[in-house]
């Protein structure tokens, strides 16, 4: 018998403390009893069981499907999955491809009536726990965030997190090198009038290293939002976003913004006075008139489609000056700004392009182009020699992957229906995943029926060719 082991942990504190060894452990303890061959070990460190898309467990079903395993061992049922309808679709499509799950913490489902019984309960009992464990973890940060405790390991440049301790909480303290630099960079825009380009170049002529190890430089936007980080002047705010479901599909949920009234304020030294804070907003505002975005009418006809030929980047569109004192427009590659190159080293050697003269140029071909049809017919047909038939061996194989990928929706379709028929999901629930299930069941459809077009007319061309006399013949 040909065995499959599957472990899954939750958390990144669990696949630190190696529990999921402990899972393996045991299961090749348990297939070594019966005298079974493991020949795969699916593991998915830190994924939550109330998903199904996890990496181990898709890998799992893909070998399951191409026949390679005919038995999967598993410490529980909510290892396989926290929530009970997809434990019911995931042992379901296993049956389907000829697939044995066994548990070491549960009797063998088969044809069991209390073993199914036993499996159902332990499922159910496994989503109510989750969603416990789920609502108490959301309470008690709310409740120590209100009590001034700083929870997010994530903070601001300038600051490091010191964990709680025996007399005080979790709290942000000022890492003075660092919060220099805060104070060079309000000063240097709000009392110096550099620009954050210019304080990027200052920066980097200072060998002063970006907040992430990423970036050779600092970028704008970092620099942008360090400015409005309210951080800086005492106020650090959690709570601000909320998770609500997401009806596109292939999204379970996005973040939206809460009201201003809900957000939980918690004290932190401030690095910046609030007068200097105050004035880096009013310069932000000022400078927006100066925005690159402001494209004006009539102006730079390609933008947004032209590449540099050298970098392979879009270019931007940069206005200057000329020794005549009117302004010039030029296209001009993103890489000649040793910014956002990342170094002087990386910058791109091309000249600019004046945009009238290629935007005329670009258009006077193709107004020339659509005056003459019969070009444009050659073009089409050249390109049509060229493009090589698909095989019909491979746009067979493609069809009948698609008609599985339906005959597994429609399945999961039924699926659903009898979860709320039975009462173990809402209809909110049921209809956020019937909406999901139906956007994948019509893209495959549409997908199914333009490759059997696609496979009627190369038929029907291969016919035609077979039929057609030669050349030569009368």
């Amino acid at each position: 018998m040909r065995v499959a082991l599957y472990a899954r942990v939750s958390t990144e504190s669990q696949q630190a403390r190696g529990t999921i060894g402990s899972q393996l452990a045991v299961l090749r303890d348990r297939v070594g009893v019966e005298g079974e061959e493991v020949i795969a070990e699916f593991c998915d460190d830190g994924h939550s069981g109330a998903r199904l898309d996890r990496p181990g467990l898709d890998a799992l079903r893909d070998a399951a499907q191409a026949g390679l395993i005919e038995r999967v061992w598993c410490l529980s049922p909510d290892r396989l999955a926290r929530v009970y309808a997809y434990q019911v679709i995931v042992l379901d499509e296993l049956a389907r491809h000829g697939v044995g799950v066994r548990f070491t913490d549960a009797p063998p489902l088969d044809d069991d009536p209390q073993a199914k019984l036993l499996t159902q309960v332990q499922g159910v009992i496994a989503e109510y726990e989750r969603a416990k464990i789920a609502e108490r973890y959301r309470r008690g940060k709310l409740f120590r965030s209100r009590a001034g405790e700083v929870l997010a390991w994530r903070t601001p440049y300038g600051y490091r997190r010191q964990p709680r301790d025996a007399h005080n909480p979790a709290r942000l303290e000022v890492f003075e090198p660092e919060a220099a630099i805060v104070r060079r960079i309000f000063h240097d825009y709000v009392h110096g009038g550099h620009s954050l380009r210019e304080i990027i170049r200052r920066l980097a002529a200072d060998q002063v290293p970006p907040p992430t190890g990423r970036d050779r430089l600092w970028r704008p936007s970092t620099l942008s939002n360090l400015l409005r980080n309210q951080a800086y002047i005492g106020r650090l705010y959690v709570n601000r976003t909320e998770a609500i479901p997401d009806p596109r599909p292939g999204r379970r949920s996005r973040q939206v913004p809460r009201p201003r009234e809900d957000w939980i304020t918690i004290a932190v030294p401030a690095i910046v006075d609030e007068p200097t804070f105050e004035a880096a907003g009013r310069v932000s505002r000022d400078n927006s008139q100066w925005s690159p975005r402001r494209a004006e009418s009539g102006q730079w006809l390609l933008r947004g489609l032209v590449k540099c030929g050298i970098c392979q980047v879009g270019v931007n569109c940069h206005k200057r000056r000329g020794r005549d004192g009117a302004p010039n427009r030029y296209y001009r590659c993103r890489n000649h700004d040793p910014i956002k190159a990342g170094g002087d080293d990386r910058r791109c050697p091309e000249r600019n392009i004046r945009s009238d003269a290629l935007d005329t140029f670009v258009f006077d071909q193709v107004r020339a182009a659509l005056l003459r049809p019969d070009v444009l017919t050659a073009g089409e047909q050249a390109l049509a020699v060229r493009t090589p038939a698909p095989d019909d061996d491979l746009l067979a194989a493609e069809l009948t992957r698609l008609d599985r990928k339906l005959d597994t929706v429609d399945a999961e379709r039924r699926r659903l229906i009898d979860a709320y028929q039975a009462g173990l999901i809402e209809l909110p629930e049921l209809q956020r995943r019937a909406t999901e299930v139906e956007h994948r069941h019509h893209d495959l459809n549409q997908r199914r029926d333009a490759l059997t077009t696609s496979r009627t007319a190369t038929t029907s061309s291969a016919a035609a060719s077979a039929t057609s006399p030669p050349a030569s013949w009368p």
